[in-house]
């Protein structure tokens, strides 16, 4: 595509589709996973804590290998397709089969199960997701049509959102039984995900005619070009730490979520409306930060919308002493902020992708995106982790499906206080670390093509 060209509409709603398959798998699992293995299989929250880290941890130590994999594909085939597509095809089967526990399993050998199919839905997801965030730096080169391109990228997530967080919930209840609606909840859901994903490795450009030449790279040196990135790139580490640190405070609002609903609110079915207030204001909203970026630029905008999230997560911690349908609201604020922190940094990426390859060479996209993955992983990770860790220390008790059981007040605080003071604390360090971001528009707008080069 050459620089000076915009990027077209069916480029955007391509690329835009395949965030109903990246925004399924990061709301659903982190939605009810933690708590189908607390409350359906029995495993203790800490042990829960453990299987979600451990399936995110081999993917941090994938997803650098993935992306110089996939910058060399690129080079060698001209397409970073292939790997798009093995994702969209494999991962359904394998998020089916991490809710797909045998019945009569006790809660080790039902965690090993579970351990073991969610890494393999991992794996699949970063073979389509690593690539997936590599692409805006070879769509477009404008600084504002790379805003265009994420913004829209954003509002099918946030609907993605919506309808996994929202739905999902709704597939597991329609049957009696806990564990056949889990079934029932993975098989559609991993369908629509590998659908969205499938469609979306069309937008990837293929040429054979590149400036660059492809290498074999063993993992050592994979793991060397992705320490390098991060060493030469200061905007790249305060990009990185601050999506990071605001991918903790997401997943452990995520995670808490389910526990909220059941045991503050006091009904399982009330997460679906909290996802829905936190929704809809995020899909009229995503365009917005769209237009205020381009007035404000996009580092302002960013850090007034992580503010106000802090804001509004600080505040839900009244459900302490008054829980109440008015949580909604705040809830509402978070998500209209939440759309701007996804869009946002998102639309900035492709410009730090850009400003290195001026001083370091073009053809390095996959290396960004793959350590890139690997942070934001390690962020929604830790969410899971910490929200366990504060369940265990509260006293929360685990128990199996059909078993009733009585959280101490103790449980209740530690429910609550990981759903709103941690993550607003959290997301005020993230304002700290985005201090050390410095690229601007002038820095970066009107740049030549620098990712790939097609010869006519």
């Amino acid at each position: 595509m050459d620089a000076t060209t915009h990027v077209s509409r069916a480029t955007i709603a391509r690329y835009a589709v395949g965030s109903l398959g990246t925004g399924g798998f990061a709301t659903l699992p982190g939605l009810v996973l933690v708590y189908y293995l607390t409350d359906t299989l029995g495993i203790a929250a800490l042990a829960a804590g453990l299987i979600v880290t451990l399936a995110k941890v081999w993917d941090v130590i994938i997803d650098p290998v993935i992306g110089a994999t996939s910058d060399a594909s690129l080079a060698r085939t001209g397409s970073r397709r292939r790997f798009m597509m093995l994702g969209g095809l494999t991962l359904p089967v394998f998020f089916f089969l991490t809710f797909a526990v045998p019945t009569g399993l006790g809660p080790v050998a039902s965690g090993l199960w579970v351990t073991l199919a969610f890494v393999l839905c991992a794996t699949a997801f970063s073979l389509f997701q690593v690539p997936y965030i590599a692409l805006p730096a070879e769509l477009t080169s404008g600084y504002d049509d790379r805003t265009r391109l994420l913004t829209w990228r954003v509002v099918v997530l946030t609907l993605a959102i919506l309808l996994f967080g929202a739905g999902g919930p709704i597939l597991r209840g329609l049957a009696d039984d806990a564990r056949v609606g889990y079934l029932v909840m993975a098989a559609v859901a991993g369908l629509v995900i590998g659908a969205g994903m499938l469609i979306s490795s069309r937008v990837a450009p293929q040429s054979h005619s590149f400036a660059f030449v492809a290498q074999r790279r063993s993992l050592g040196v994979a793991y060397r070009d992705g320490a390098a990135t991060l060493a030469r790139s200061a905007p790249f580490r305060a990009l990185l730490a601050t999506f990071m640190l605001q991918g903790l405070a997401t997943g452990l609002m995520l995670a808490g979520a389910q526990y909220v609903a059941t045991w503050v609110l006091r009904s399982e079915d009330a997460v679906t409306l909290l996802f829905v207030a936190l929704i809809a204001p995020a899909l009229l909203l995503a365009p917005v930060w769209g237009v205020v970026a381009r007035r404000l630029g996009k580092y302002r905008t960013f850090v007034i919308a992580s503010g106000v999230f802090a804001l509004a997560a600080a505040s839900l911690i009244a459900l302490i002493w008054a829980p109440g349908g008015w949580v909604y609201l705040p809830v509402a604020v978070a998500g209209a902020a939440y759309a701007g922190m996804q869009s946002l940094p998102m639309a900035m990426l492709p410009d730090v992708i850009s400003y290195d390859a001026r001083s370091n060479g073009s053809g390095k996209a996959g290396t960004f995106s793959g350590v890139w993955t690997a942070g934001e992983t390690t962020g929604m990770a830790l969410g899971a982790t910490t929200l366990t860790i504060v369940l265990a220390l509260s006293g929360y008790l685990e128990s199996v499906a059909g078993q009733a059981v009585t959280q101490p007040d103790s449980a209740l605080v530690g429910i609550v206080v990981s759903f709103s003071a941690v993550p607003a604390v959290l997301m005020v360090l993230s304002l700290v670390t985005l201090r050390a971001y410095r690229l601007r528009r002038s820095d970066t707008d009107n740049e030549i093509e620098v990712v790939r080069e097609v010869i006519a």
